[in-house]
Order: C-alpha cells, then structure tokens, then sequence
C-alpha cells in the first residue's frame, strides 16, 4: 500500500486515534506499511494489530488520559511527528428527546479527545520544530446532519479547531489540516446505508460511483503528512468522491 501511495515516512512516528478498527485500523496501517512507527489507542486492546503499529490503553476523552497516552509514545520513541485525531461517530438520535449526557458525551469523543490530544501533542511538535495534525472530520460539519446533529455540531467545530490551531502553532512548523470525509464503506455501513442494494445505489448517486473506502481516507492522510503538502495548513480537505446530489435535481424536470 505505501508503494501505492509512494511516501515514505520511514523514521517519522504517527499516534491514529480511533486506530484498532474500521477506516482508523486501515489509516494506522498504511502509515506502518509507508515505514512509520504507528501507535493506536483504546479502552480494550484489539486481538491483533497490523505489523509496526502498537496499542497503549487509553481514553482520549479524558486530558490527563490523553498526555499520558502522548508522553507514553514519545518516552517510547523519542519523537512524535504526526497527530491523526480520527477517533469519533455516534450512533443516530431524535434531537428534541435527547439527554445532555448523551449531547457530552458525543462532544467529548468527536472534539474534546481531538483538542486534548492536540494540546498533549503540542509541546513535543514545538519542541522539535514541526510536526503535522490531521482531524478527521465529516460531511456533516458542513451540511444539516438530522438524526445526527451533536455529531454534526462536534464536526463543525472540529473544523474551526482545526482553523484557529492553524493559526496559533504555525509559527512553531506545526501544520493543523482536516479531512472532511464524505460517504464511506465501513464494517458498520449496513446499519447506517441499509444492505448491498442499498449501499450501491447509495455509491451510484456519488459522481466517481462509489461509496470512499479506508484507503482513500488514508492516502489522503498520507499526503498531508508528507513533505508534499509542507505548505498546506488549516485546509479542509474534502475527501467524498465529488460530494452529495443536490436532492432538488432529483424533483425537477430532467433531474
């Protein structure tokens, strides 16, 4: 895969949040696979793990949990070059009926972890004068997201957090970008897209015809990380196969 790609970050070490399963496992992967040193966390460790990424038991939305996760890694490696912040989702929910623990809660795992890990990473990225952060956020943060919408709102933040960051560190080389991820295949994708049917017809409506896949997360991941994008902070990068059909165009004459 990192052939595919063709970056290497042979020397460089990564913390991926969310990296045990699903589009986080695949993105810790292909980072191992470009030669990086990959570290993941987790409240349970994982059965296995993909060659060249390791697991620290972690719950990244608590702060102190998250500096000791952050200095853990860099005890262990003496460095850390990337920041993936991919942790995050939520399980769907009626807006008028919903508790604030639940409202926290969903804050906390898609834009608390994400500032907590920043904040932990910071001094370390200064300190080696640079450093790249990722937040991998949705396209919910940029479209109403009903059913969803503490999801949404988290991811709108996790955008202007990524924004300000961009700001305040890139005096010190840290690049701050995030990924606005559109419609992806996952190990949870019937629950949400309904079956294969479904799932293609879902994929048909995309302009590449498709619904994305964990590699096409990662490889952008990849480039942000990599010397090709050193000038590129506090972008949104859209990741989403050409973005949504207006559902108007399907109501009007010849849509």
């Amino acid at each position: 895969m990192s052939g595919k790609f063709a970056v290497d970050l042979t020397g460089c070490v990564a913390i991926v949040t969310g990296g045990t399963r699903g589009l986080g496992r695949i993105v810790a992967a292909t980072m191992a696979g470009a030669g990086c040193k990959v570290a993941v966390c987790g409240r349970n460790e994982p059965e296995d793990l993909p060659e060249g990424v390791s697991f620290h038991a972690a719950d990244i939305r608590d702060p102190d949990q998250a500096k000791a996760f952050v200095d853990a890694v860099v005890e262990q490696h003496g460095r850390l070059d990337f920041l993936i912040n991919n942790a995050g989702g939520s399980p769907p929910a009626d807006a008028a009926t919903a508790s604030p623990r639940f409202f926290d809660s969903i804050l906390k795992l898609n834009l608390h972890s994400a500032m907590y890990m920043a904040q932990a990473a910071y001094p370390t990225m200064k300190a080696a004068g640079t450093g790249s952060i990722v937040n991998v956020a949705s396209v919910s943060a940029i479209r109403p997201s009903p059913g969803t919408a503490a999801y949404g709102a988290a991811k709108a933040g996790l955008l202007n957090l990524t924004q300000s960051l961009a700001q305040e560190w890139g005096p010190d080389n840290i690049r701050v970008n995030a990924i606005i991820l559109g419609l992806m295949t996952t190990e949870t994708a019937e629950a949400t897209y309904g079956d294969a049917e479904a799932q293609a017809a879902v994929g048909r409506s995309i302009p590449l015809q498709r619904m994305g896949m964990g590699e096409d997360l990662a490889g952008a991941v990849l480039w942000l990380c990599s010397d090709m994008a050193s000038w590129v902070s506090g972008s949104r990068m859209n990741v989403d196969g050409g973005g949504e059909r207006p559902y108007f165009l399907d109501l009007v004459k010849g849509g």
